[in-house]
C-alpha cells in the first residue's frame, strides 16, 4: 500500500500526471485545482490513496493529508464515487466543504463539475452532522480556523468560521452551529471571531 510519494513532476496529462521517484515512473490520478499547483520539473509530496478493484489499481494524489481524508469520506455518501469527489474537491478546498455542509449550502457543492442537485443535496445531508474526517495516524485534519481577532467580511463569514473552529475541536455540526447562532445574537453584529468561539464553546459546555 502506498500512502505518500516523494519525486519530481516528469509530465502533466488530463486528469494525471508522472510522478518519477528513484527512477520509477508512478501514473497518479489527480483533481484539476492539484495539477494546476505543479508544472513539470517541479519536486512535490503527495499525499496517495490507493485503489485496488479486480484488475484495476489506481493511485490517487493530494497535497494534504486533508484532502485525501475528504476525498475518502466524500465516497462515504451514496452516489459519490473518486471522480465526483475529486470534481468536488476542485472547487471547495476541505475547509469550504465543511461550512458548506453546515450552513446546507447545497448551491456551492452543486458547482462541481458531474454533481447534480440530488447529489450535491445528499452530501450536504450526510456531512453535515459528521465531524471533520480522521487523517492517518487518527488526528483530525481539517485546517484549522485562526482565532485570532481580525476583522472579516460580515458577521455571516465568521459565523461560518467560528462553527468550523468548533466542528475542528470535535462537537457535532449542528450543535456547533446552533452554539454559534445563540452567540451571536447575545453578541451583535459587532461580535468578532475570538468572541463568537468563546461563547459558543460556553453554551456547548453547559
Amino acid at each position: 500500500m502506498i500512502g505518500k510519494l516523494t519525486g519530481t513532476v516528469d509530465t502533466i496529462g488530463q486528469g494525471e500526471l508522472i510522478l518519477e521517484v528513484g527512477g520509477v515512473g508512478y501514473l497518479v490520478q489527480a483533481g484539476a485545482r492539484t495539477l494546476a499547483n505543479v508544472a513539470p520539473g517541479q519536486s512535490v509530496v503527495l499525499h496517495i490513496e490507493t485503489y485496488v478493484r479486480q484488475d484495476v489499481f489506481k493511485l490517487f494524489g493530494f497535497p494534504s493529508e486533508d484532502e485525501r481524508a475528504w476525498f475518502m469520506r466524500l465516497q462515504d455518501v451514496q452516489g459519490v464515487g473518486a471522480k465526483s469527489a475529486l470534481s468536488v474537491l476542485d472547487v471547495l478546498a476541505p475547509a469550504d466543504l465543511m461550512q458548506a455542509a453546515l450552513m446546507e449550502d447545497k448551491a456551492a457543492v452543486a458547482r462541481a463539475n458531474g454533481v447534480g442537485p440530488k447529489v450535491a443535496a445528499r452530501i450536504v445531508a450526510e456531512l453535515k452532522d459528521k465531524p471533520a474526517p480522521l487523517g492517518r495516524g487518527g488526528t483530525f485534519v481539517t485546517s484549522t480556523v485562526s482565532t485570532e481577532t481580525t476583522a472579516t467580511s460580515g458577521s455571516g463569514s465568521q459565523m461560518r468560521d467560528a462553527i468550523s473552529a468548533l466542528v475542528n475541536l470535535g462537537f457535532a455540526g449542528p450543535d456547533a452551529s446552533q452554539a454559534v447562532r445563540v452567540a451571536a445574537g447575545q453578541l451583535g453584529d459587532t461580535a468578532n471571531l475570538d468572541e463568537l468561539i468563546r461563547l459558543g464553546l460556553k453554551e456547548l459546555n453547559q
